[in-house]
């Protein structure tokens, strides 16, 4: 049996991102053109467009379609911006078709040098990692991130403020924290 993976993605953009109030059509049409399937390994390829976190690597997940269109959306991507996409295969994907310049770097590397306009972790943390909100460029920098701490993540939008950074919760979501980003273990009384 072949899948019909150009059809699928019409659906899910139809279905599960346009419904769950993403509105930005430059989002939307870089989502039907992009193959999520090709981002996954061959045996989870069916997996690309159904509303599941699908794991890509070990440890590495894409987040939910409706998940990262909304985050995208939040993070108001344009045409000519720099970005960096931190274990965001998929949203490196979309963005470099709206046009902006991104660079790809796995969320347990170090960063690469330099400040960009928008930032994307498609797996959630425990904690957003200081180096991570260093990496915003300028005052109209932003970074978006799941972070989790419990059985329900909150997706967050970070921007640059007098104190370091800013945020504001986007909406809730529930994806695996990456592997290297679970919550330190403490005594507690």
């Amino acid at each position: 049996m072949t899948i019909d993976f150009a059809a699928q993605r019409a659906t899910m953009v139809e279905s599960q991102v346009r419904v769950a109030d993403v509105t930005d059509y430059a989002i939307q049409d870089a989502m039907r053109l992009v193959p999520r399937e090709a981002v996954l390994p061959p045996e989870r390829a069916f997996l690309a467009y159904a509303d599941v976190e699908a794991e890509y690597a070990s440890g590495r997940w894409l987040l939910k379609p409706r998940d990262v269109g909304k985050l995208l959306q939040a993070l108001r991507p344009r045409r000519g911006e720099r970005a960096l996409a931190i274990s965001a295969p998929y949203a490196a994907a979309v963005m470099e078709v709206i046009g902006l310049q991104v660079a790809q770097v796995d969320a347990a590397d170090p960063m690469p040098s330099g400040a960009f306009d928008v930032l994307i972790s498609e797996g959630a943390v425990s904690e957003t990692p200081a180096a991570w909100l260093a990496g915003i460029a300028s005052p109209a920098g932003r970074l978006g991130v799941v972070v989790r701490d419990g059985p329900v993540a909150r997706a967050r939008l970070y921007v640059p403020a007098d104190s370091g950074a800013a945020f504001r919760d986007l909406f809730d979501c529930a994806p695996p924290i990456m592997a290297g980003f679970e919550p330190k273990r403490a005594f507690a009384f």
